[in-house]
């Protein structure tokens, strides 16, 4: 709330997935404001807010899984945008790799090392 001299974002994107930084972000917000959830949590991650809270601050409180992506509606216009020169995809592979070195792939993503991998076949 420092941040937005005490009266709290239009809307909060937590990224981290963890119970903590959520919490933050939903009293980040402003009383009307919206917190997207984008960090994904584990399957034991629980949070505890009070219920009065949650009724009493209004807005909206979101989870965005791939950014609410429909892969039916959406790749098609990806892929349309991309054929025509206006999404550049390619600065977004680091790579590309054959079926066999997956794993090791995977293994360089974890290390920061490669943002991502192309499989060819």
């Amino acid at each position: 709330m420092t941040l937005t001299g005490g009266n709290g974002a239009d809307v909060v994107i937590e990224a981290v997935g963890r119970p903590e930084t959520y919490e933050q972000a939903f009293y980040a917000r402003d009383l009307a404001g919206t917190v997207v959830l984008v960090g994904v949590p584990t399957p034991d991650m629980r949070i505890d807010l009070p219920l009065l809270d949650v009724f009493g601050r209004g807005g909206a409180l979101k989870s965005s899984w791939y950014g609410d992506c429909l892969p039916s509606r959406d790749f098609p216009m990806l892929i349309d945008l991309y054929l025509q020169g206006r999404l550049d995809l390619d600065a977004f592979v680091s790579e590309t790799i054959e079926l066999e070195g997956v794993e090791q792939a995977f293994d360089r993503m974890q290390r920061g090392e490669v943002l991502r991998s192309v499989v060819t076949f």
